[in-house]
């Protein structure tokens, strides 16, 4: 990407990278700089679109502000009321551990969008 005499980006880039996430216990969790560190090619945009998605049943995406960490904990504390544990579930194949994961999955998403213009 080159810079006209404006200031204006012109031109385009694009690339495509797969990346794996440390596992980490049940939660909501912040990545973002776990996620830069394995793409830190995304520093240099300053406009542009990302798209990540999760390839796991029992985990999802959300994107939201991380200034203020309580808000993790709302939402866990949210999720875990829509779906209690001790409830008499179906699906119990994975465990007692696993049973309430795919129903959360319902309230988040597995793939995200993020338009950044900076």
């Amino acid at each position: 990407m080159a810079s006209s005499s404006r200031g204006i980006q012109v031109g385009n880039a694009w690339f495509q990278r797969k990346i794996n996430l440390r596992p980490q216990h049940r939660g909501v969790h912040l990545v973002t700089e776990e996620i830069l560190r394995q793409i830190p090619e995304i520093c240099n945009f300053t406009v542009g679109i990302f798209h990540i998605q999760i390839l796991h049943t029992s985990a999802s995406l959300a994107l939201n502000e991380s200034w203020d960490p309580d808000v993790r904990d709302d939402m866990e504390m949210m999720l875990n009321k829509l779906v209690p544990e001790g409830l008499p579930y179906k699906h119990s194949c994975e465990g007692p551990d696993d049973m309430v994961s795919p129903l959360k999955i319902l309230f988040s998403r597995l793939s995200a969008c993020y338009i950044h213009f900076n």
